[in-house]
């Protein structure tokens, strides 16, 4: 006796969604390819989200633009006055923002190259290379994490000074060089994201650990390593505390160090203050603008191949 085994067609279109389901979440579904369409609802929400997003950066630039006593009344300003661009070119040269700006550029980008090369090379060998105390090393690296910042700064503060590093750009550089978050990062997506079976192709062809690393893993990581390195530059570019100790407003200064010393004085211009925090702010919109799509493409990619 033979079984007929009724066999689906290739070319089957998957079924769509309840009718109810998609009312419910905005989205209207494409008959052909089964894609979804933002819906009114998913608008509104995100005009909402978006609206939200920008309010504090649209906020700082109407308060960078009025004086101390028409943000003190109530209620506030919420349209710009005539003194942005005047409070914007006094920030800038009291507060000396454009060797700022270059200090802050070489500490962000010293540190953000140098974190996800390291975190690559050692997200690789914790992922994939086994050897003795792998998994006991991987949960101190894992424990550096949970030590507060605050308790770091005394030690390292003693250190820098006994090398008279103050007040110099590699007092705050070297303590960055190294980061338990992309290390733990970097293991996490080489997991996924790197079969086992590229990497014995590689040693079977000859390959030594060192063209292991720059001819599969680096290329494999790409996209993982925009986004560390995006999330890195961010970090250190808006690292406060540590800057403020070992740096002043007439030496080196970076950008927060150099927009702190606009608060100066027995009563402080907010829009003074507004206005460096506005101008500090803009090189990071850019960056962002110009490689955002390439990191959530990235983001994506990764994604896709775990």
């Amino acid at each position: 006796m033979t079984t007929t085994i009724n066999k689906a067609p290739v070319d089957a279109v998957p079924p769509e969604p309840p009718k109810d389901e998609r009312r419910r979440f905005g989205l209207k579904a494409a008959r052909a390819g089964g894609q979804h369409h933002a819906g009114p609802i998913a608008y509104a929400i995100l005009i909402v989200f978006t609206l939200v997003s920008i309010f504090p950066l649209f906020w700082t630039a109407i308060a960078a633009s009025r004086d101390n006593a028409r943000l003190a009344e109530t209620p506030p300003p919420f349209w710009f006055g005539a003194n942005l661009f005047d409070k914007i070119e006094v920030a800038w040269s009291d507060a000396n923002l454009g060797e700022a700006f270059l200090n802050t550029t070489i500490v962000a980008g010293v540190s953000s190259l140098t974190i996800v090369f390291l975190s690559t090379i050692a997200g690789f060998a914790f992922a994939k290379l086994r050897f003795k105390g792998r998994n006991a090393l991987m949960l101190i690296v894992i424990g550096t994490m949970m030590v507060p910042p605050q308790l770091q700064v005394i030690p390292l503060y003693m250190m820098v000074a006994k090398l008279d590093w103050t007040d110099q750009l590699q007092a705050v550089i070297l303590p960055s060089l190294v980061s338990a978050f992309g290390v733990f990062f970097m293991r996490q997506y080489l997991l996924q994201a790197l079969p086992d079976e590229i990497i014995e192709a590689a040693r079977v062809d000859g390959a030594s650990s060192w063209r292991v690393i720059w001819h599969v893993v680096f290329p494999a990581a790409r996209p993982a390593m925009a986004v560390l390195g995006m999330l890195m530059f961010v970090q250190t570019w808006n690292d406060f505390l540590w800057p403020f100790l070992v740096l002043t407003q007439l030496g080196n200064p970076t950008v927060q160090v150099a927009v702190a010393g606009l608060g100066r004085g027995y009563t402080p211009d907010q829009a003074l203050i507004m206005a460096g925090a506005l101008l500090s702010t803009l090189p990071l919109l850019i960056v962002f603008a110009i490689f955002g799509k390439q990191i959530v493409g990235g983001i994506m990619q990764g994604a896709v191949k775990g």
